[in-house]
């Protein structure tokens, strides 16, 4: 019998790629998402259209809905009555939270809050929800593994990812819900956020626009496939969250806990200075950035790199797309859906 899967977020760039998949093994999907204008909604549309475009039966719902709306979000979760919850859906982007952390505390805490109360009221049987590299913050121990401390966020969108992470392991222990949080690193590929560096630079190289390097070019970042990405998620959601035998309250764990709650990364493992990375996409589009060379921003880092031991593990997988391979499948998507589309 097909699972029903609750997917929020479901028109942003992880979640439209993880509907779409979800749908093609058989599974019940229903996606909610608010369609805001943090981007231009035209993308998150013509995403919907091409999950509409797997089925025309009742496999799939969408709803326009904002998880702080907590009335609607629980009458939605007694209609449905999904075994599995997988929240994707927050307010993105580092910068911006330097600009508007308000939007930050409204769907990052208080929409979390709302999902995190409709599974312990509907008996959720697994829930997923997706945290981030940035709540590493400042630390420079390279890679990043689950087991380091995560007090020093640089963000306030780190800030809200990490409470995350507590909420979540809080409602894991007064209520039983198994929860499995992901810290995602730098996603990139077809169907991409328009304000991260892959979509930003390839619309400035083909129309002849000089890109911004911050920190002049002096920065890594692990780039991780949206392929690899999705089948991390889809393998923890066949893979609830279970307690730590061994958890010593003596000298706990960081990522495990003695309530079903666990923590992982999931990156390629494999950093890629911003100048080499820009050196790829230039092949890809047959074309040389103009760059303007910039100082570090607020609220950024210098590299990422993620440890993913611990997820292998746990699923037996690890993020395994190259660099070129990921680059050629993003630029051959990009300038097929700009021919038709102008506004990416």
């Amino acid at each position: 019998m097909a699972r029903t899967i609750l997917v929020t977020g479901a028109a942003g760039f992880i979640g439209a790629a993880l509907s779409k998949r979800l749908l093609l093994q058989g599974d019940r999907v229903v996606g909610i998402d608010n369609l805001n204008d943090y981007y231009h909604p035209a993308l998150k549309l013509a995403r919907i259209r091409e999950i509409e475009a797997l089925t025309g039966d009742a496999s799939w719902r969408f709803e326009r809905l904002s998880l702080e709306d907590g009335d609607a979000l629980k009458m939605l979760f007694a209609s449905e009555a999904p075994q599995v919850v997988v929240n994707l859906a927050a307010q993105a982007g580092v910068r911006y939270s330097l600009e508007n952390p308000l939007a930050y505390i409204q769907s990052n805490i208080l929409g979390f809050a709302q999902v995190l109360e409709c599974c312990r009221n509907f008996d959720i049987k697994n829930l997923i929800y997706a945290s981030s590299s940035s709540v590493y913050g400042g630390n420079k121990n390279l890679p990043f593994n689950e087991q380091q401390p995560v007090n020093h966020p640089v963000s306030f969108y780190a800030a809200t990812k990490k409470s995350n992470e507590l909420m979540a392991h809080s409602y894991s222990h007064l209520y039983g819900i198994p929860s499995t949080g992901l810290r995602f690193f730098t996603v990139y590929g077809p169907w991409g956020r328009p304000d991260m560096a892959p979509m930003l630079f390839a619309r400035a190289i083909l129309t002849g626009k000089p890109i911004k390097v911050f920190n002049h070019g002096k920065m890594q970042r692990d780039f991780t496939y949206i392929d690899d990405i999705i089948e991390g998620v889809v393998r923890c959601i066949d893979k609830p969250a279970t307690t730590n035998q061994e958890f010593d309250a003596l000298n706990p764990e960081p990522a495990t806990a003695a309530s079903p709650h666990r923590l992982f990364n999931i990156g390629n493992s494999n950093p890629v200075n911003l100048l080499q990375f820009i050196e790829i996409l230039e092949h890809e589009l047959g074309r040389k950035a103009v760059k303007i060379f910039e100082p570090m921003p607020s609220g950024d880092v210098v590299s990422t790199a993620a440890d993913t031991q611990a997820l292998e593990k746990w699923i037996q997988f690890k993020p395994s797309v190259s660099i070129e391979d990921g680059v050629h499948h993003f630029a051959q998507w990009y300038q097929q859906f700009r021919e038709l589309n102008d506004f990416i």
